[in-house]
């Protein structure tokens, strides 16, 4: 563990020098044990893949008594706690209709675009970070059969829900944006909604799973073409 003055009111903790399921474990243990001790004193924990954020109010603490508190806390311990919170299933309609990468990828990979899908079904992704966009959730590993790199000329705009795979990461667009991934489906749930607390399906800690819909059911569930 690491931990450097990032600003007037606030450090960062390092917990490893990449991402790794251990490395988010500790993070998720560390935010939680934090946002006990700290209470008034914190204004915001931000994790990212190997990092938190912790930033205090400068009017009740000080860097000191933060960086103690900290250090003072066991993350050995967080091996007898709860290593995940939640499992979310996010439904996905795969087709090249809403996946404009989908049958370029699996023909560069030499697969089938039934083996891509069970490919991407196949696996738990763990919520390493969420940035970019709110309810951008960066979720990994995707099996290195399906990794792609990003395009080299990023698309102008991404439609809402669109599932994506850049190198062996994987994610949902929230909104619609630019961006760079490849795209192989589309997801009906919001990734984010600021109207509806707890505004994100997923957080930190969690893992996400896919499931492969078809047409009908996706467009039942609110999905856009």
């Amino acid at each position: 563990m690491r931990v450097i003055n990032a600003s007037e009111n606030s450090l960062i903790v390092y917990l490893g020098e990449q991402a790794t399921p251990d490395v988010s474990d500790k993070i998720y243990y560390l935010a939680d044990e934090l946002e006990k001790v700290l209470t008034t004193d914190l204004i915001d924990l931000i994790p990212s893949y190997a990092s938190l954020l912790v930033i205090f109010n400068p009017l009740t603490t000080d860097h000191f008594s933060v960086r103690n508190t900290i250090l003072s806390i066991n993350l050995e311990a967080q091996s007898n706690t709860k290593k995940r919170r939640e499992t979310i299933i996010l439904p996905v309609y795969y087709d090249e209709e809403v996946g404009d990468d989908l049958n370029d990828l699996a023909e560069k990979k030499r697969l089938a675009v039934d083996e891509v899908i069970e490919l991407h079904t196949g696996i738990s992704y763990l919520v390493y970070a969420i940035g970019f966009a709110p309810g951008f959730a960066y979720l990994g590993e995707v099996d290195e059969k399906i990794a792609a790199q990003r395009l080299s000329t990023p698309r102008m705009n991404v439609p809402r829900g669109s599932v994506a795979i850049a190198d062996r990461q994987t994610a949902v667009y929230p909104a619609s944006s630019p961006g760079g991934w490849n795209l192989i489906g589309r997801c009906p749930v919001k990734m984010y909604d600021p109207s509806t607390p707890p505004y994100m399906p997923v957080g930190i800690g969690d893992t996400v799973r896919f499931e492969a819909i078809d047409r009908k059911k996706f467009l039942s569930l609110g999905g856009e073409i």
